[in-house]
């Protein structure tokens, strides 16, 4: 763990700054709650989502969990032609706190598992996406937090010191990537908290 206090700040987006959820969508499709949990362990599972992350297209993944699962082909097109509304809303205290960093000059970055197609469909969605100083998108680089070399391609693409750096995710697992390679972190419940944190690194928040 880095003794000195951060400099710069590295966001996660999924639910620090973005409240996501496939259950926003899937609620909205099925009746049964029961079901719907089903659906999302064993349909359109963590895993399938997370190759999606790496860059798997959709054209492709899409027709191949119809093949495994062909009685829920409405649902697993969803996934796709309905994929925005798996998006709630952005976390207001949290983007207020990215903008408040921004106006005080803070080099701020972001490290996101996020299929390549789906962030430029989100990028007219949410704005502030494009307001990083650099941004490491998963499906780009073919590489998944918590992979070190996720975290290493941000710093080496962007001539960052690891020490100088606090990473903020929802995922504990990812925040302790982001400490193994040398940054501080800070595991993200609520934006008071991220507040607290970067308060106690001298940032004015």
């Amino acid at each position: 763990m880095p003794q000195s206090r951060a400099s710069i700040v590295v966001f996660d987006i999924g639910n620090v700054l973005v409240d996501w959820d496939p259950r926003h969508l899937y609620r909205t499709i099925f009746a049964d709650a029961d079901e719907m949990e089903r659906f999302l362990a064993e349909v359109c599972a963590r895993d399938w989502i997370l190759e999606l992350d790496r860059g798997k297209p959709f054209a492709e993944a899409i027709p191949e969990r119809i093949a495994l699962f062909p009685h829920y082909e409405t649902q697993i097109r969803a996934f796709d032609e309905r994929w925005h509304e798996t998006n709630r809303s952005a976390i207001d205290g949290s983007v207020a706190i990215l903008k408040e960093l921004q106006s005080a000059g803070v080099p701020n970055y972001a490290i996101t598992n996020f299929s390549a197609e789906k962030f430029e469909e989100a990028r007219s969605i949410f704005p502030f996406f494009d307001s990083f100083d650099g941004i490491v998108v998963s499906g780009r680089e073919r590489l998944l937090k918590p992979d070190a070399a996720i975290y290493n391609l941000l710093l080496q693409r962007h001539g960052l010191k690891a020490a100088d750096c606090i990473f903020i995710d929802d995922s504990l697992r990812n925040v302790e990537g982001a400490r193994a390679v040398g940054m501080h972190g800070h595991h993200f419940i609520a934006a008071e908290g991220l507040a607290r944190e970067l308060r106690s690194h001298g940032f004015e928040v």
